[in-house]
């Protein structure tokens, strides 16, 4: 297969030596008129625009080729295709450098330990959401560390940290006192009552600095917000005396609660 600049000099030939008209010479060799006619732009005249771009980025070393073109055809009046003037500005290698965002080193956190045994180790973390109506509600979500056990939901629209302790108080009773509490640096976990009760019962406090060290709170967080509120409902939601935990035959969480983590382990968490 012939190159169009073959089928243009065969044209030309043929428009020389035996004076058939352009049109039928175009026609002939499969080649359009616009390709016949065309005339390469002078070598000078690329010179002039490599100086002035050359000139313009000496002169603005701010201005990237948008600014440059604007001002060569606004300006100083020149008529020249944009993507003419690109490709010569891009043969003279006169785009800007992006500089590169320095990007700060962290140190990459320690894992959490996982405990070896259930009751050593709980977590608390909470959730936020709003009914149908607007209204805000949250919910405090307690966990054992070691096999990611619910131990309980607290549901209301304010949940101080007098509420914490009295949740915290209601799950030992049938639970028994962990060694350890896991959570973040909320306002609820850093007053003056938390820390005081847990010094009273000889529980520490892990406070997790960074959200992404965080270990299990927050994924089995979402994994009761997914289940568990598709199960109830927003609609239906109460304030938290209806699903409060209380002791039941010294067994466990009472019925109000049971569905919800039900739920939740039966749909666990996406890696």
């Amino acid at each position: 297969m012939t190159r169009p600049s073959q089928r243009r000099e065969m044209a030309e030939t043929a428009v020389a030596r035996r004076g058939i008209s352009i049109s039928l010479a175009c026609r002939t060799f499969g080649l359009s008129e616009t390709c016949y006619r065309y005339s390469p732009r002078l070598s000078d005249e690329k010179e002039q625009i490599a100086d002035l771009l050359i000139g313009l980025t000496q002169a603005r070393k701010t201005w990237g080729f948008g600014l440059c073109f604007l001002y060569l055809r606004n300006i100083q009046g020149h008529g020249w295709n944009h993507k003419r003037v690109y490709r010569i500005y891009r043969a003279l290698e006169l785009n800007l450098r992006i500089k590169p965002r320095k990007r700060l080193k962290r140190d990459k956190p320690d894992e959490l330990t996982v405990p070896d045994a259930p009751n050593q180790v709980w977590s608390m973390d909470f959730m936020a959401d709003r009914l149908e109506d607007g209204r805000a509600f949250r919910l405090l979500n307690v966990l054992d560390d070691f096999n990611r056990e619910g131990l309980g939901i607290e549901v209301d629209f304010s949940l101080p940290a007098e509420r914490v302790v009295r949740v915290l108080n209601q799950i030992i009773e049938w639970r028994g006192k962990p060694g350890a509490i896991r959570v973040d640096n909320g306002p609820e976990y850093i007053s003056g009552t938390l820390m005081k009760w847990a010094e009273t019962h000889g529980i520490g406090l892990q406070h997790i600095p960074s959200p992404a060290s965080r270990s299990r709170t927050p994924m089995s967080s979402v994994t009761t917000g997914r289940s568990g509120m598709n199960g109830w409902g927003k609609s239906s939601l109460k304030p938290s005396r209806r699903c409060r935990i209380t002791r039941q035959n010294g067994s466990g969480p009472t019925t109000t609660t049971a569905p919800i983590w039900a739920s939740a382990a039966s749909h666990p968490p996406r890696n």
